[in-house]
Protein backbone atom coordinates (compact mmCIF):
# COMPACT_ATOMS: atom_id res chain seq x y z
CA UNK A 1 0.00 0.00 0.00
CA UNK A 2 1.53 3.55 -0.88
CA UNK A 3 1.75 5.96 2.06
CA UNK A 4 -0.86 8.22 2.29
CA UNK A 5 0.50 10.40 4.42
CA UNK A 6 3.14 12.38 1.58
CA UNK A 7 6.88 10.90 1.18
CA UNK A 8 7.95 8.11 3.90
CA UNK A 9 10.71 8.92 6.43
CA UNK A 10 12.22 5.84 6.00
CA UNK A 11 16.19 6.51 6.19
CA UNK A 12 18.37 9.31 8.50
CA UNK A 13 18.55 11.61 4.88
CA UNK A 14 14.77 11.59 4.47
CA UNK A 15 14.33 12.76 7.94
CA UNK A 16 16.83 15.19 7.67
CA UNK A 17 15.62 16.72 4.38
CA UNK A 18 12.20 16.72 6.02
CA UNK A 19 13.85 18.95 8.97
CA UNK A 20 15.51 20.86 6.66
CA UNK A 21 12.68 21.85 4.60
CA UNK A 22 10.50 22.56 7.27
CA UNK A 23 12.81 24.82 8.94
CA UNK A 24 13.06 26.58 5.92
CA UNK A 25 9.71 27.47 5.54
CA UNK A 26 9.79 28.50 9.46
CA UNK A 27 12.47 30.67 9.04
CA UNK A 28 10.35 33.09 5.84
CA UNK A 29 7.48 32.79 8.48
CA UNK A 30 7.03 34.45 11.47
CA UNK A 31 9.60 32.29 13.05
CA UNK A 32 12.55 34.24 12.64
CA UNK A 33 14.78 32.30 15.37
CA UNK A 34 15.23 28.27 16.59
CA UNK A 35 13.78 29.30 20.09
CA UNK A 36 10.46 30.21 18.30
CA UNK A 37 10.42 27.48 15.26
CA UNK A 38 12.46 24.29 16.87
CA UNK A 39 8.77 23.84 19.49
CA UNK A 40 6.59 23.95 16.49
CA UNK A 41 8.77 21.70 14.00
CA UNK A 42 8.74 19.24 17.17
CA UNK A 43 5.22 18.81 17.45
CA UNK A 44 4.71 19.07 13.36
CA UNK A 45 7.31 16.15 13.01
CA UNK A 46 5.77 14.15 16.39
CA UNK A 47 1.94 14.16 14.14
CA UNK A 48 4.07 13.30 11.09
CA UNK A 49 5.89 10.17 12.54
CA UNK A 50 3.14 9.08 14.89
CA UNK A 51 1.04 9.00 11.42
CA UNK A 52 3.34 7.13 9.92
CA UNK A 53 3.97 4.33 12.65
CA UNK A 54 0.42 4.08 13.32
CA UNK A 55 0.06 3.14 9.71
CA UNK A 56 2.56 0.20 9.61
CA UNK A 57 0.63 -1.07 12.97
CA UNK A 58 -2.38 -1.21 10.97
CA UNK A 59 -0.81 -2.85 8.32
CA UNK A 60 0.58 -5.24 10.86
CA UNK A 61 -2.83 -5.99 12.66
CA UNK A 62 -4.13 -6.40 9.03
CA UNK A 63 -2.25 -8.70 8.02
CA UNK A 64 -2.59 -10.86 10.49
CA UNK A 65 -6.08 -10.53 10.72
CA UNK A 66 -5.86 -8.49 14.47
CA UNK A 67 -7.99 -5.10 15.16
CA UNK A 68 -6.20 -2.04 15.46
CA UNK A 69 -7.51 1.46 16.69
CA UNK A 70 -5.65 4.50 15.89
CA UNK A 71 -4.88 6.87 18.67
CA UNK A 72 -6.12 9.61 16.65
CA UNK A 73 -9.10 9.59 14.53
CA UNK A 74 -9.80 10.94 10.91
CA UNK A 75 -9.61 14.11 10.17
CA UNK A 76 -7.29 14.56 12.92
CA UNK A 77 -4.36 12.56 11.48
CA UNK A 78 -1.60 13.75 9.70
CA UNK A 79 -3.02 11.91 6.87
CA UNK A 80 -5.97 13.36 6.31
CA UNK A 81 -5.53 16.88 6.85
CA UNK A 82 -1.78 17.83 6.02
CA UNK A 83 -0.67 14.98 3.37
CA UNK A 84 -0.48 16.28 0.03
CA UNK A 85 -3.73 15.28 -1.70
CA UNK A 86 -5.40 14.32 1.02
CA UNK A 87 -9.23 14.98 1.75
CA UNK A 88 -9.41 17.60 4.31
CA UNK A 89 -6.59 19.45 3.06
CA UNK A 90 -8.08 19.65 -0.48
CA UNK A 91 -11.49 20.75 1.28
CA UNK A 92 -9.35 23.15 3.33
CA UNK A 93 -7.60 24.84 0.49
CA UNK A 94 -10.92 25.00 -1.50
CA UNK A 95 -12.57 26.94 1.00
CA UNK A 96 -12.25 30.38 2.50
CA UNK A 97 -8.66 32.14 3.22
CA UNK A 98 -8.29 30.87 6.89
CA UNK A 99 -9.94 27.74 7.03
CA UNK A 100 -6.44 25.99 7.01
CA UNK A 101 -5.61 27.93 10.62
CA UNK A 102 -9.23 27.45 11.86
CA UNK A 103 -9.20 24.21 11.47
CA UNK A 104 -5.61 23.63 12.69
CA UNK A 105 -6.08 26.11 15.49
CA UNK A 106 -9.61 25.36 16.27
CA UNK A 107 -10.26 22.01 15.78
CA UNK A 108 -7.07 19.65 15.25
CA UNK A 109 -4.94 20.97 18.25
CA UNK A 110 -8.09 21.05 20.88
CA UNK A 111 -8.97 17.42 19.84
CA UNK A 112 -5.38 16.50 20.19
CA UNK A 113 -5.20 18.06 23.76
CA UNK A 114 -8.31 16.53 24.72
CA UNK A 115 -7.27 12.87 24.02
CA UNK A 116 -6.49 12.25 27.84
CA UNK A 117 -10.24 13.50 29.12
CA UNK A 118 -11.58 10.98 26.65
CA UNK A 119 -13.53 8.15 28.49
CA UNK A 120 -11.24 4.86 27.89
CA UNK A 121 -8.14 6.93 27.03
CA UNK A 122 -5.44 5.06 25.89
CA UNK A 123 -1.62 5.54 27.29
CA UNK A 124 -0.76 6.51 24.21
CA UNK A 125 -3.68 8.97 23.85
CA UNK A 126 -2.37 10.56 26.97
CA UNK A 127 1.03 10.92 25.92
CA UNK A 128 0.02 12.45 22.71
CA UNK A 129 -2.44 14.81 24.98
CA UNK A 130 0.26 15.53 27.05
CA UNK A 131 3.03 16.39 24.21
CA UNK A 132 0.32 18.89 22.70
CA UNK A 133 -0.80 20.45 25.91
CA UNK A 134 2.05 23.14 25.34
CA UNK A 135 0.55 23.72 21.72
CA UNK A 136 -1.60 26.62 21.54
CA UNK A 137 -1.64 27.92 18.24
CA UNK A 138 0.28 27.63 15.22
CA UNK A 139 3.27 29.69 14.91
CA UNK A 140 3.57 29.86 10.96
CA UNK A 141 2.30 33.38 9.25
CA UNK A 142 0.75 31.84 6.45
CA UNK A 143 -1.42 29.15 5.39
CA UNK A 144 0.41 28.55 2.48
CA UNK A 145 3.89 28.10 4.10
CA UNK A 146 2.16 25.77 6.54
CA UNK A 147 0.77 23.56 3.66
CA UNK A 148 4.54 23.53 2.32
CA UNK A 149 5.30 21.75 5.78
CA UNK A 150 2.94 18.75 4.74
CA UNK A 151 4.68 18.59 1.08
Amino acid sequence: MPPKNGKRLVSQQSVNAVVKSICDIMRRSNCAGAMQYVPELTWILFLRILDEHENRDAEAADAVGAEFAPSIEAPFRWRDWAAPMSAKRVELQESTLGAFFDFVNGQLLPYLRGLKNRPGATAKQKVISEIMTGVERVRIDTERNLLYIGK
